[in-house]
């Protein structure tokens, strides 16, 4: 199979000098080939418009030079001023590659998976001799076995509680594991069973981890049979409090599975997708079924236009979707797609065993879709009614402030320190249908001229380094096309944490850029810091509140209270990184073995740095050299 992972074309297709359109178009089919490939539909500005897979790329580009398009189609045609193309061996690559590149060149007139976030896992450990369990996200590196994938952090969050109180099973890290002398909390609770001090053996831990995997692996009546079992024995022998925790045990996997909703009994493992369109928008449920096991569902809006049928937007959507995720073996639908084989055999060999995908016309199988197909439906409904409030609230803060049209990308920023230490300031993005989380930026403050605890040098930054990067990456900023429904690269309104001050700092880092037509509002805090009585600052205009019940200005909240909490969090976590740092990892040479047998010996960071350099040679693996070294550290005002 040759590379297919979005490099360069093998070919580049020349645009004609003053051609556009059908006519561009049939000027480019002449030095096409006829074996299969991916092309790219480009406008004149170089932004890709669509990308298509074909088995014949000849014959399926030629297609566009003829009349009778549909009005989706005849928008791109028109604006089409030349085409690139990759040449596969097979079609089955060419369906993966073509789905690659929608993914990262998001052409507008494509179906667009959104909200492309990976699914987390449950992970037992396997390089330890107490395994641990943790929720896992992203690349399989660490060795262990790996349960998922789950809809949500929270499913996998609850199911990990329940695990603990049921199996006892460890969730500290290898390092808290080996400076353990005496049980922590968690065994208190009754929510491990501290390996880590011997308080049980590691062959009695190994069965606790046998019972974990069997009950991840869909063996949970058996599981649930043996520490029945043993309940009852335990009682015989008048060991209540034995019985007891085996009792609670019982009730804490009944409370995994209670949170699992529908378990089926034909289905082991298997992907189900259920799609519902209303209002010309689409929704498109998905099941996880593990082991006999429902593992959460998720519901996802891809972006697609009105003409396109549910199995048009279905197909699409599922090669992005297992684009860069695991398959399962078997692949449910509520609407048949038009290459289901060919989707199948590209699964399938990028998987290395077989893909089924079906589309149940009765039995259980056909229930599990009907369920799915009305859970879609109701998340479509929720999430029309919640665009069409967010659009009414943007037509509403256009008229407030005096915008030309309603906003599509605001941006609002904050800033976070404590006394200077640890400043970082935060975008965060909302638009049409709310917050755009994918577009959140952070900015750790760099000036090392900046007067600790300063705000307005902050802003200066932040916008400074922000816009200069817009400018730079995406042109100056263009009158949006009335047509355009995109949340774009430039914001048509920003937002600041502030009063008059901060305003005026950021016209004029924005004017140093040549920008000088963006609307800015800064929004002060009201007297005594009361929600609900903000100022908001406009250029040349004077400071004005909104009435305490207006929707809008709810909606200003909301984006000021997100901004700040994503700063703050942002802020946090590099304080904590900042707290976390020990004094050891300054040293040259000193690595995790080391570190970790200079804390066994000595307890702290403290007590090593006190120590002679006849106490440092003797912790093993500390050479005369190194101890030196560590002594030297320390002790610089006495050298």
């Amino acid at each position: 199979m040759t590379d297919i992972t979005g490099d360069p074309p093998d070919d580049v297709a020349p645009a004609g000098t003053a051609l556009t359109g059908a006519a561009a178009i049939a000027d480019i089919v002449k030095r096409l080939p006829n074996g299969p490939g991916v092309y790219r539909m480009i406008d004149a500005k170089g932004a890709v418009l669509y990308v298509g897979k074909a088995r014949s790329l000849k014959r399926r580009v030629a297609n566009y030079t003829r009349l009778g398009q549909s009005g989706r189609l005849t928008r791109m045609i028109q604006q089409t001023a030349t085409m690139e193309f990759v040449s596969t061996r097979t079609e089955t690559e060419a369906l993966l590659l073509e789905a690659n590149l929608i993914k990262r060149l998001r052409p507008r007139f494509n179906v667009l998976l959104r909200d492309d976030k990976s699914f987390p896992y449950i992970l037992l450990t396997g390089d330890h001799p107490a395994p641990m369990i943790a929720k896992h996200r992203g690349a399989r590196s660490r060795k262990g076995t790996y349960f998922g994938p789950f809809a949500s952090a929270g499913a996998v969050g609850r199911t990990i509680n329940a695990l603990q109180r049921a199996f006892l099973i460890r969730s500290c890290s290898d390092a808290v594991y080996e400076s353990r002398t005496r049980p922590c909390l968690l065994f208190q609770i009754k929510r491990c069973s501290a390996p880590c001090t011997g308080e049980i053996s590691l062959e009695d831990y190994g069965e606790l981890i046998k019972e974990t995997k069997d009950f991840l692996s869909g063996r949970s009546q058996v599981v649930r049979t043996e520490l029945a079992k043993h309940m009852e024995a335990a009682s015989e022998r008048l060991e209540f409090e034995t019985a007891a925790v085996y009792r609670d045990r019982i009730t804490a996997l009944s409370h995994v599975s209670a949170h699992q909703g529908i378990n089926p009994r034909t289905v082991d493992e298997a992907d189900l997708f259920a799609i519902h369109q209303e209002s010309g928008q689409s929704c498109i449920q998905v099941f996880f079924f593990r082991t006999g096991q429902n593992w959460g569902n998720r519901a996802y809006f891809p972006r697609a236009d009105k003409s396109f049928a549910p199995g048009e937007v279905l197909g699409a959507f599922l090669a992005q979707f297992y684009d860069d995720k695991p398959v399962p073996r078997q692949i449910l639908l509520s609407h048949d797609i038009e290459e289901r084989d060919l989707l199948a055999a590209a699964l399938s060999e990028k998987s290395d065993y077989r893909v089924e995908i079906a589309t149940p016309q009765r039995g259980e199988k056909k229930e599990l879709v009907d369920h799915a197909v009305a859970n879609a439906r109701e998340a479509l409904g929720r999430e029309l009614a919640e665009s069409s409030t967010q659009k009414m609230l943007l037509t509403a803060i256009a008229e407030r402030f005096g915008l030309t049209e309603p906003p599509r990308r605001i941006e609002v920023y904050d800033n976070s320190h404590i006394m200077g230490t640890n400043a970082v300031g935060a975008m965060i993005v909302a638009g049409p249908e709310g917050f755009v989380k994918s577009q959140y930026r952070k900015f750790n403050i760099r000036s090392e001229e900046l007067t600790p605890g300063d705000d307005y040098a902050m802003m200066r930054e932040v916008l400074g380094r922000r816009f200069a990067r817009l400018v730079r990456e995406a042109g100056p900023r263009v009158a949006r096309a009335s047509d355009d429904e995109a949340v774009g690269p430039w914001p048509d309104l920003v937002i600041i944490d502030g009063g008059r001050g901060q305003l005026a700092v950021a016209a004029e880092t924005l004017a140093e850029l040549g920008i000088s037509d963006l609307p800015l509002i800064g929004v002060a805090k009201g007297p005594d810091r009361d929600a609900g009585r903000e100022h908001f600052h406009v250029a040349e205009r004077e400071p004005s509140m909104l009435p305490p019940r207006d929707p809008v200005l709810y909606f200003v909240q909301r984006l000021r209270d997100e901004a700040h909490r994503f700063v703050i969090g942002t802020h946090r976590a590099k304080r904590k990184a900042e707290l976390a740092r020990n004094p050891l990892d300054e040293i040259a040479g000193i690595g995790p073995t080391r570190k970790r047998a200079l804390l066994r010996h000595f307890g702290t960071a403290k007590a090593v740095s006190r120590a002679s350099i006849t106490d440092l040679v003797g912790v093993e693996g500390i050479s005369g050299e190194m101890a030196r070294a560590i002594y030297d550290h320390f002790h610089e005002t006495s050298a």
